[in-house]
Formats: structure tokens, C-alpha cells, sequence
């Protein structure tokens, strides 16, 4: 009887600790997403700014829209 309650015992641990890898798992690939958005964030705010710095300086040519262009 002891044998069998120990057993139980043990599954029961397992699945806890499983609980916890799982958990673990799925906060790290939200930290690498969070990372990925920022960073790609931060690389297509530089674009438009690249982007609306020679639309007003008019190496770009264009429309003459750069007015509106606000960085």
C-alpha cells in the first residue's frame, strides 16, 4: 500500500514539473517575440525616417508630399 500512495506521489510531482517547463517554454518564446517586434520596430521607424529626411531634402524626387512628412 505504502509502494502504491508513494507512486501516486510521484506522477502528481511530475506533472507539476511539467506545468513549470511548459510555462517556462512559453515565456521565453514571448520574451524572443517581444524582442523581434521591437527590434523590427526600431529598423522600419529608421526606414520612414530615411525615407521622409530625403523626400525633404529632395533626393528622392517626387510630388513635392514632404511637407506632411513628419519624422
Amino acid at each position: 500500500m505504502l509502494a502504491y500512495i508513494r507512486k501516486l506521489g510521484r506522477k502528481t510531482a511530475d506533472r507539476g514539473a511539467t506545468a513549470v517547463e511548459y510555462g517556462l517554454m512559453v515565456a521565453a518564446i514571448a520574451a524572443v517575440i517581444v524582442g523581434l517586434v521591437f527590434g523590427i520596430g526600431t529598423l522600419i521607424q529608421g526606414a520612414f525616417q530615411d525615407t521622409c529626411a530625403d523626400l525633404k531634402t529632395g533626393r528622392a524626387g517626387g510630388t513635392g508630399a514632404a511637407a506632411n512628412c513628419t519624422p
